[in-house]
C-alpha cells in the first residue's frame, strides 16, 4: 500500500450480494448480512454492524500493519465481483483483494487490489499489495511486462479522466464497486464508471487464482463498511499441460506418453472448459508452454532423475501464482532435501526413499471421502504398484487423503531397502495404520496439488473409476468445477490402450487377458 501522503492504497473490491434482480443470474452471495460466517478476520477490528461487514481502528486500538478479513468460501479466478462500500473521511484508505495470497503472518494478504480512499486520487486504481505496487492509475489502461528483472507498467491508453471519475464518487456515503477479472485482464468500476483497465503480461508474477479479502489499513483511526457482496464466476478454458517422461519399463508399464495422451484426449472431449496438451520426453525444451498453465501434470520416472529436480525455482514461480501440480506414479518420488520439501509444498507429500515403499498389490478402496476429486467415482479394487507410506507434510496443512487402504503384510516381504521396506513402514503396517495412495492439497498460495501412486500398469487407465479419479483431480487442480458425476470420458477400447506406447508388444503381453479385464470393468459400469 501507498503510505501517508499518498494515502495508503489497499485491498481490492468484493462481490456484493445484493438482492437478486432480473439480469443478475449466476451471482452467489458472499456475505449473509447478519454474521461473519465464511469470513476470517481479527475480531478486535472486524464485526457485523447494521447489515454490513465493518472494520474499525481507534486511537486506543490501532492495527500494526494492514489487516484483512478473508473470505474462506473458496478461491476465485475469472469472475465479476460486486459490492457497496462506505469509508470514513479524513485519511482513511481501504480496498478489496482478489486473486490474492497469504504471505503471513495471520490476516496479512498480498495480491491484486481494488483500491479506494477518502481522498481524491486513488479510488479505483489497481494496486499490488505486497505485489509490485501501483499497476494502473485511475483513468489509465496499462500493460504489465517484464524486461529482465524489472517490471514495466506500460501506459497504452485512457479509459477516462481521473477528475471526472472522482466527481462520481460519494466521499461520505455508499458507493458501488465492481471488479471484472477475465483471464489476465482486469477492469474496475465505481458507481458504473470504469476507473482502469490492466492486462498483466508479466508471466513471472501474475496470478491466475486466489482468495478474496477486505482491507483495514494501518495508520490514523478509520472505519470501513461493506455490504451486498456477491460474485459471478465467468467461463474460461483452463489450460493443462501434461509432461510425459522418457521411455521406461517396457510395453504396458510406465507408458508415460501413451498415458498422458489418453488423459489429455479425455479432458479435451469432456465437454468441460479444459484445454490439455502433452509434452513428451520430459521437461519441455521451451518451458514457456507452462506460462499460462492452470495445472501441470507430470507422469515420469522419478527419484534423482525426476525432471522437476533441476527446475524447482521455475515450478515455484508458477505455483506461487496458483498453478496446480499433479504427480502420477513414479512422478511422486524425488530425493530428500530441498526437492522433497518442494514436492511436499506443491502436493502435500512425496515418495521418500528408505521411508516409502513400492510393492505390487490389490488395493480395495471401499470408502471414498467427500471431495470434488471423488465426484462420480465408485469404490473400486485394482492391482497396481501402489506406493505407500508417503512422506507427508507434518502439519497436514491443506492435505486431504483421497485413496486409503491397509496394505497386507506380504507387501513388505522383501528385505529393507530404498524402496522395499524399512522399520518405520513395518511398524505402521503391523499397527494397522491405514495408508494413503492418493491425496490432495489446497495450498495457501491458492494453488492445488494432487499425488497419485497408481499408474504402473498402463491397462489400468481402462478402469473407468481409476481413470475418472485422476481426470477429476487434474480438473480440480486447474480450478475447474468438477461435475457432481465427475469428468465424463468414454470407455476405452483395447486398441486405444495399445496406441502411442513407447515399446512394441513382448511375449509377456496377453491381449486376451487385457480384453477380459476391460469387459469386466465396462460391465461393472
Amino acid at each position: 500500500m501507498l503510505q501517508t501522503a499518498l494515502v495508503a492504497l489497499t485491498c481490492v473490491a468484493f462481490v456484493a450480494p445484493a438482492p437478486q434482480q432480473a439480469g443478475d443470474s449466476g451471482f452467489e452471495t458472499l456475505f449473509d448480512g447478519t454474521s461473519l460466517k465464511g469470513w476470517d478476520g481479527n475480531s478486535d477490528f472486524w464485526r457485523v454492524e447494521d447489515g454490513t461487514i465493518t472494520g474499525q481502528t481507534t486511537k486506543e486500538k490501532p492495527t500494526k500493519g494492514n489487516t484483512f478479513i478473508i473470505y474462506r468460501g473458496g478461491y476465485f479466478d475469472n469472475f465479476e465481483l460486486q459490492m457497496e462500500y462506505k469509508l470514513s473521511t479524513g485519511r482513511a484508505n481501504s480496498g478489496i483483494q482478489y486473486r490474492s495470497f497469504e504471505p503471513g503472518p495471520k490476516w496479512v494478504v498480498g495480491g491484486y487490489q481494488g483500491d479506494f480512499e477518502a481522498g481524491k486520487r486513488f479510488s479505483g486504481i489497481l494496486y499490488g499489495e505486497r505485489f509490485r505496487g501501483i499497476l494502473a492509475n485511475r483513468g489509465k489502461k496499462t500493460e504489465l511486462v517484464r524486461e529482465g528483472k524489472k517490471l514495466v507498467v506500460k501506459d497504452i491508453g485512457d479509459v477516462g479522466n481521473s477528475d471526472e471519475i472522482q466527481a462520481k464518487i460519494n466521499p461520505e456515503g455508499w458507493n458501488r464497486y465492481r471488479i471484472v477479472a477475465d483471464g489476465y485482464t482486469f477492469k474496475h468500476f465505481i458507481n458504473g464508471v470504469q476507473t482502469m483497465e490492466c492486462t498483466d503480461n508479466d508471466v513471472q508474477q501474475r496470478r491466475a487464482t486466489g482468495i478474496i479479502a477486505l482491507q483495514l489499513h494501518q495508520g490514523p483511526p478509520m472505519k470501513v463498511q461493506f455490504r451486498n457482496i456477491r460474485i459471478k464466476r465467468l467461463p474460461a478454458k483452463k489450460k493443462i499441460v501434461l509432461i510425459a517422461g522418457t521411455r521406461s519399463h517396457g510395453y504396458g508399464a510406465h507408458e508415460h506418453k501413451a498415458g498422458c495422451m489418453l488423459l489429455a484426449d479425455a479432458l479435451n472431449n469432456s465437454g468441460l472448459p479444459l484445454e490439455a496438451s502433452v509434452v513428451t520426453e520430459g521437461w519441455p525444451k521451451d518451458d514457456s508452454v507452462l506460462d499460462d498453465a492452470d495445472s501441470i501434470v507430470i507422469y515420469c520416472d522419478g527419484g534423482g532423475r525426476h525432471p522437476f529436480n533441476k527446475h524447482l525455482d521455475r515450478i515455484n514461480q508458477l505455483t506461487s501464482r496458483g498453478t496446480g501440480v499433479v504427480c502420477i506414479h513414479y512422478g511422486v518420488e524425488t530425493i530428500k532435501g530441498k526437492e522433497g520439501d518442494a514436492f511436499m509444498n506443491w502436493t502435500g507429500a512425496y515418495f521418500e526413499p528408505h521411508w516409502s515403499v513400492n510393492p505390487h498389490w490389490v488395493a480395495n478402496y471401499k470408502k471414498l471421502p467427500k471431495h470434488p476429486i471423488t465426484n462420480g467415482v465408485k469404490p473400486f479394487s485394482i492391482n497396481d504398484e501402489w506406493y505407500y507410506h508417503m512422506r507427508f507434510l507434518e502439519s497436514m496443512d491443506g492435505v486431504k487423503p483421497i485413496l486409503t487402504d491397509l496394505p497386507p503384510t506380504d507387501t513388505l516381504k522383501r528385505k529393507d531397502g530404498a524402496h522395499s521396506g524399512n522399520p518405520a513402514v513395518r511398524k505402521a503396517v503391523a499397527a494397522k495404520q491405514p495408508q494413503h495412495m492418493a491425496w490432495s492439497r489446497q495450498r495457501p498460495d491458492g494453488g492445488r496439488g494432487f499425488g497419485f501412486t497408481g499408474g504402473h500398469f498402463h491397462w489400468n487407465w481402462g478402469n473407468n473409476d481409476f481413470r475418472k479419479l485422476v481426470l477429476n483431480a487434474i480438473a480440480w487442480t486447474a480450478h475447474a468445477n468438477v461435475p457432481k458425476t465427475g469428468v465424463a470420458s468414454k470407455a476405452l477400447t483395447i486398441e486405444e490402450l495399445e496406441a502411442n506406447q513407447d515399446f512394441e508388444p513382448n511375449n509377456r503381453y496377453n491381449r486376451e487377458r487385457i480384453k477380459s479385464m476391460l469387459k469386466e470393468w465396462n460391465a461393472a459400469e
